[in-house]
Protein backbone atom coordinates (compact mmCIF):
# COMPACT_ATOMS: atom_id res chain seq x y z
CA UNK A 1 0.00 0.00 0.00
CA UNK A 2 1.35 3.42 -0.95
CA UNK A 3 1.71 5.89 1.91
CA UNK A 4 1.02 9.52 1.02
CA UNK A 5 3.16 12.38 2.31
CA UNK A 6 0.27 13.52 4.51
CA UNK A 7 -0.13 10.05 6.03
CA UNK A 8 3.62 9.86 6.67
CA UNK A 9 3.63 13.25 8.44
CA UNK A 10 0.63 12.18 10.50
CA UNK A 11 2.36 8.97 11.62
CA UNK A 12 5.55 10.82 12.52
CA UNK A 13 3.60 13.41 14.53
CA UNK A 14 1.60 10.71 16.31
CA UNK A 15 4.72 8.75 17.24
CA UNK A 16 6.29 11.95 18.57
CA UNK A 17 3.28 12.67 20.78
CA UNK A 18 3.16 9.11 22.07
CA UNK A 19 6.88 8.99 22.80
CA UNK A 20 6.52 12.18 24.86
CA UNK A 21 3.62 10.62 26.76
CA UNK A 22 5.72 7.52 27.44
CA UNK A 23 8.56 9.68 28.71
CA UNK A 24 6.15 11.55 30.98
CA UNK A 25 4.86 8.25 32.37
CA UNK A 26 8.40 7.18 33.24
CA UNK A 27 9.13 10.47 34.98
CA UNK A 28 5.87 11.12 36.83
CA UNK A 29 3.83 8.15 37.99
CA UNK A 30 2.64 7.12 41.44
CA UNK A 31 2.20 3.96 43.47
CA UNK A 32 -1.07 4.44 45.43
CA UNK A 33 -0.14 1.74 47.94
CA UNK A 34 2.63 3.97 49.28
CA UNK A 35 1.53 7.46 48.21
CA UNK A 36 -1.83 7.29 50.03
CA UNK A 37 -1.68 7.14 53.84
CA UNK A 38 -4.29 4.41 54.13
CA UNK A 39 -3.80 3.90 57.87
CA UNK A 40 -4.18 7.53 58.96
CA UNK A 41 -7.33 8.20 60.99
CA UNK A 42 -10.06 10.24 59.32
CA UNK A 43 -11.39 13.30 61.13
CA UNK A 44 -15.17 13.00 61.63
CA UNK A 45 -15.82 16.42 60.05
CA UNK A 46 -13.98 15.76 56.77
CA UNK A 47 -16.05 15.32 53.62
CA UNK A 48 -15.72 12.82 50.81
CA UNK A 49 -16.09 15.46 48.09
CA UNK A 50 -16.13 19.25 48.31
CA UNK A 51 -19.62 20.03 49.67
CA UNK A 52 -20.19 22.26 46.61
CA UNK A 53 -19.93 19.14 44.44
CA UNK A 54 -22.57 17.21 46.39
CA UNK A 55 -25.70 16.57 44.34
CA UNK A 56 -27.88 18.13 47.06
CA UNK A 57 -25.76 21.18 47.83
CA UNK A 58 -27.77 24.37 47.29
CA UNK A 59 -31.16 22.69 47.81
CA UNK A 60 -33.66 23.14 50.64
CA UNK A 61 -33.05 19.52 51.57
CA UNK A 62 -29.33 20.24 52.07
CA UNK A 63 -30.21 23.15 54.35
CA UNK A 64 -32.32 20.84 56.54
CA UNK A 65 -29.66 18.12 56.82
CA UNK A 66 -27.43 17.79 59.88
CA UNK A 67 -23.68 18.20 59.43
CA UNK A 68 -23.25 14.49 60.13
CA UNK A 69 -25.66 13.67 57.30
CA UNK A 70 -23.82 16.00 54.95
CA UNK A 71 -20.46 14.40 55.72
CA UNK A 72 -21.92 10.90 55.32
CA UNK A 73 -23.55 11.82 52.02
CA UNK A 74 -20.41 13.35 50.50
CA UNK A 75 -18.37 10.30 51.53
CA UNK A 76 -20.86 7.91 49.98
CA UNK A 77 -21.11 10.04 46.83
CA UNK A 78 -17.31 9.85 46.52
CA UNK A 79 -17.49 6.07 46.98
CA UNK A 80 -20.24 5.80 44.36
CA UNK A 81 -18.33 7.90 41.81
CA UNK A 82 -15.16 5.89 42.45
CA UNK A 83 -17.05 2.60 42.07
CA UNK A 84 -18.58 3.60 38.75
CA UNK A 85 -15.09 4.78 37.76
CA UNK A 86 -13.76 1.27 38.43
CA UNK A 87 -16.49 -0.28 36.31
CA UNK A 88 -15.75 2.04 33.40
CA UNK A 89 -11.97 1.67 33.73
CA UNK A 90 -12.36 -2.09 33.39
CA UNK A 91 -14.45 -1.49 30.27
CA UNK A 92 -11.87 1.02 29.04
CA UNK A 93 -9.06 -1.51 29.37
CA UNK A 94 -10.95 -4.03 27.26
CA UNK A 95 -11.64 -1.45 24.54
CA UNK A 96 -8.00 -0.38 24.41
CA UNK A 97 -6.77 -3.98 24.32
CA UNK A 98 -9.17 -4.74 21.48
CA UNK A 99 -7.90 -1.70 19.57
CA UNK A 100 -4.22 -2.65 19.85
CA UNK A 101 -4.64 -6.44 19.64
CA UNK A 102 -3.29 -6.82 16.09
CA UNK A 103 -0.75 -3.95 16.14
CA UNK A 104 3.01 -4.02 16.56
CA UNK A 105 3.70 -4.32 20.32
CA UNK A 106 6.92 -2.36 19.88
CA UNK A 107 5.13 0.67 18.39
CA UNK A 108 4.78 3.82 20.53
CA UNK A 109 0.98 3.53 20.37
CA UNK A 110 0.90 0.01 21.80
CA UNK A 111 3.61 0.79 24.33
CA UNK A 112 1.66 3.75 25.68
CA UNK A 113 -1.65 1.88 25.53
CA UNK A 114 -0.16 -0.87 27.70
CA UNK A 115 1.23 1.78 30.06
CA UNK A 116 -2.23 3.29 30.30
CA UNK A 117 -3.77 -0.09 31.07
CA UNK A 118 -1.21 -0.61 33.86
CA UNK A 119 -2.15 2.82 35.24
CA UNK A 120 -5.85 1.96 35.13
CA UNK A 121 -5.27 -1.28 37.04
CA UNK A 122 -3.63 0.69 39.84
CA UNK A 123 -6.39 3.30 39.72
CA UNK A 124 -9.11 0.65 40.06
CA UNK A 125 -7.43 -0.85 43.12
CA UNK A 126 -6.93 2.65 44.54
CA UNK A 127 -10.59 3.58 43.99
CA UNK A 128 -11.78 0.34 45.58
CA UNK A 129 -9.67 0.92 48.67
CA UNK A 130 -10.80 4.54 48.79
CA UNK A 131 -14.47 3.51 48.61
CA UNK A 132 -14.04 1.08 51.49
CA UNK A 133 -12.17 3.70 53.51
CA UNK A 134 -14.82 6.40 53.01
CA UNK A 135 -18.05 4.41 53.02
CA UNK A 136 -17.22 0.81 53.95
CA UNK A 137 -18.64 -0.38 50.64
CA UNK A 138 -18.60 -0.03 46.87
CA UNK A 139 -21.50 0.68 44.50
CA UNK A 140 -22.54 -0.98 41.23
CA UNK A 141 -23.99 0.47 38.02
CA UNK A 142 -27.58 -0.44 37.11
CA UNK A 143 -27.83 -4.09 36.01
CA UNK A 144 -29.16 -3.19 32.57
CA UNK A 145 -26.27 -0.78 32.00
CA UNK A 146 -23.80 -3.41 33.18
CA UNK A 147 -25.17 -5.83 30.57
CA UNK A 148 -25.32 -3.20 27.81
CA UNK A 149 -21.65 -2.35 28.39
CA UNK A 150 -20.71 -5.87 27.31
CA UNK A 151 -22.08 -4.99 23.88
CA UNK A 152 -20.29 -1.63 23.82
CA UNK A 153 -16.86 -3.20 24.17
CA UNK A 154 -17.61 -5.34 21.09
CA UNK A 155 -18.71 -2.47 18.84
CA UNK A 156 -16.65 0.44 20.18
CA UNK A 157 -13.66 0.98 17.93
CA UNK A 158 -11.70 4.00 16.74
CA UNK A 159 -13.33 7.29 17.59
CA UNK A 160 -16.17 5.65 19.54
CA UNK A 161 -13.77 3.89 21.90
CA UNK A 162 -11.37 6.77 22.46
CA UNK A 163 -13.92 9.57 22.64
CA UNK A 164 -16.06 7.55 25.05
CA UNK A 165 -12.97 7.17 27.22
CA UNK A 166 -12.31 10.89 26.94
CA UNK A 167 -15.85 11.89 27.91
CA UNK A 168 -15.85 9.68 31.01
CA UNK A 169 -12.37 10.71 32.14
CA UNK A 170 -12.91 14.43 31.53
CA UNK A 171 -16.05 14.47 33.67
CA UNK A 172 -14.21 12.82 36.56
CA UNK A 173 -11.16 15.02 36.03
CA UNK A 174 -13.01 18.31 36.49
CA UNK A 175 -14.44 17.07 39.79
CA UNK A 176 -11.17 15.75 41.14
CA UNK A 177 -9.24 18.92 40.35
CA UNK A 178 -11.42 20.60 42.97
CA UNK A 179 -11.34 17.70 45.42
CA UNK A 180 -7.54 17.50 45.46
CA UNK A 181 -7.44 21.10 46.70
CA UNK A 182 -10.42 20.88 49.05
CA UNK A 183 -9.45 21.67 52.63
CA UNK A 184 -12.72 20.09 53.83
CA UNK A 185 -12.00 16.82 51.98
CA UNK A 186 -10.58 13.66 53.58
CA UNK A 187 -6.77 13.81 53.06
CA UNK A 188 -6.62 10.33 51.54
CA UNK A 189 -9.17 11.32 48.90
CA UNK A 190 -7.21 14.47 48.13
CA UNK A 191 -4.16 12.31 47.41
CA UNK A 192 -6.21 9.82 45.38
CA UNK A 193 -7.59 12.71 43.33
CA UNK A 194 -4.12 14.18 42.74
CA UNK A 195 -2.75 10.83 41.52
CA UNK A 196 -5.68 10.33 39.18
CA UNK A 197 -5.57 13.88 37.79
CA UNK A 198 -1.84 13.72 37.03
CA UNK A 199 -1.89 10.31 35.37
CA UNK A 200 -5.21 10.75 33.57
CA UNK A 201 -3.96 13.96 31.95
CA UNK A 202 -1.75 11.72 29.79
CA UNK A 203 -4.58 9.31 29.10
CA UNK A 204 -6.87 12.12 27.99
CA UNK A 205 -4.22 13.53 25.68
CA UNK A 206 -3.82 10.05 24.17
CA UNK A 207 -7.61 9.75 23.74
CA UNK A 208 -7.85 13.17 22.06
CA UNK A 209 -5.00 12.29 19.73
CA UNK A 210 -6.49 8.92 18.75
CA UNK A 211 -9.91 10.52 18.26
CA UNK A 212 -8.47 13.08 15.83
CA UNK A 213 -6.61 10.33 13.96
CA UNK A 214 -9.73 8.15 13.74
CA UNK A 215 -11.87 11.04 12.49
CA UNK A 216 -9.69 11.75 9.46
CA UNK A 217 -11.79 11.35 6.32
CA UNK A 218 -14.77 9.54 7.86
CA UNK A 219 -18.12 9.89 6.14
CA UNK A 220 -21.29 11.64 7.29
CA UNK A 221 -23.18 8.47 8.26
CA UNK A 222 -20.34 7.05 10.36
CA UNK A 223 -19.90 10.41 12.08
CA UNK A 224 -23.61 10.57 12.98
CA UNK A 225 -23.59 7.03 14.37
CA UNK A 226 -20.34 7.54 16.27
CA UNK A 227 -21.50 10.83 17.78
CA UNK A 228 -24.73 9.19 18.96
CA UNK A 229 -22.93 6.21 20.52
CA UNK A 230 -20.41 8.45 22.30
CA UNK A 231 -23.17 10.70 23.64
CA UNK A 232 -25.10 7.66 24.88
CA UNK A 233 -22.01 6.47 26.75
CA UNK A 234 -21.57 9.93 28.29
CA UNK A 235 -25.24 10.16 29.19
CA UNK A 236 -25.41 6.81 30.99
CA UNK A 237 -22.11 7.24 32.80
CA UNK A 238 -23.01 10.68 34.17
CA UNK A 239 -26.53 9.55 35.05
CA UNK A 240 -25.09 6.57 36.96
CA UNK A 241 -22.28 8.26 38.88
CA UNK A 242 -24.29 8.81 42.07
CA UNK A 243 -26.32 5.72 42.96
CA UNK A 244 -29.58 6.03 44.93
CA UNK A 245 -28.09 4.12 47.86
CA UNK A 246 -25.98 7.12 48.85
CA UNK A 247 -29.11 8.95 50.03
CA UNK A 248 -30.29 5.99 52.05
CA UNK A 249 -26.85 5.79 53.71
CA UNK A 250 -27.27 9.41 54.84
CA UNK A 251 -30.67 8.66 56.38
CA UNK A 252 -32.65 10.48 53.69
CA UNK A 253 -35.85 9.58 51.91
CA UNK A 254 -34.42 8.26 48.64
CA UNK A 255 -37.30 9.41 46.42
CA UNK A 256 -37.28 12.90 47.91
CA UNK A 257 -33.48 13.17 47.65
CA UNK A 258 -33.38 11.97 44.05
CA UNK A 259 -36.07 14.49 43.09
CA UNK A 260 -34.10 17.29 44.78
CA UNK A 261 -30.91 16.21 43.01
CA UNK A 262 -32.60 16.13 39.59
CA UNK A 263 -33.83 19.70 39.98
CA UNK A 264 -30.67 21.10 41.61
CA UNK A 265 -29.70 24.03 39.39
CA UNK A 266 -26.47 24.65 41.34
CA UNK A 267 -25.13 21.18 40.51
CA UNK A 268 -26.37 21.36 36.92
CA UNK A 269 -24.62 24.69 36.34
CA UNK A 270 -21.42 23.39 37.95
CA UNK A 271 -21.35 20.37 35.64
CA UNK A 272 -22.09 22.50 32.57
CA UNK A 273 -19.38 25.05 33.29
CA UNK A 274 -16.81 22.41 34.18
CA UNK A 275 -17.35 20.46 30.94
CA UNK A 276 -17.07 23.43 28.56
CA UNK A 277 -13.57 22.39 27.45
CA UNK A 278 -14.79 18.86 26.66
CA UNK A 279 -17.74 20.17 24.66
CA UNK A 280 -15.43 22.49 22.72
CA UNK A 281 -13.27 19.52 21.74
CA UNK A 282 -16.28 17.45 20.66
CA UNK A 283 -17.47 20.38 18.57
CA UNK A 284 -14.08 20.73 16.89
CA UNK A 285 -14.07 16.98 16.21
CA UNK A 286 -17.54 17.35 14.60
CA UNK A 287 -19.08 15.00 17.17
CA UNK A 288 -21.69 17.41 18.56
CA UNK A 289 -24.53 16.43 16.28
CA UNK A 290 -28.13 17.49 17.10
CA UNK A 291 -28.89 14.11 18.71
CA UNK A 292 -25.65 14.15 20.70
CA UNK A 293 -26.41 17.66 21.94
CA UNK A 294 -29.81 16.56 23.24
CA UNK A 295 -28.27 13.69 25.19
CA UNK A 296 -25.53 15.86 26.72
CA UNK A 297 -28.11 18.47 27.73
CA UNK A 298 -30.14 15.84 29.58
CA UNK A 299 -27.22 15.26 31.98
CA UNK A 300 -26.22 18.95 32.06
CA UNK A 301 -22.91 18.57 30.20
CA UNK A 302 -24.08 21.14 27.65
Amino acid sequence: MTVTAEQFRSEVERDGVLERLLSSSQQLSYDPTTEVDWDAPIAPDKHGVNPEWCTLYGTELWDRMTEEQRVTLTRHEAASIASIGIWFEMLLQQMVLEDIYAEDPASPKVQFALTEIADECRHSIMFARGSQLLAGRTYSPPKQLHRAARLLKLIAHGEVAYTSILVAEEVLDVMQRDWMRGEDVVPQLRTISKIHVVEESRHMKFARHETIEAMRGIGWIRRQVSAALIAMVGYYIVASLVRPGVYEAAGLDVAVARRAARTNTHHSNLMRLSCQHLMDFLSEARLLTPLARRLYRRVHLL
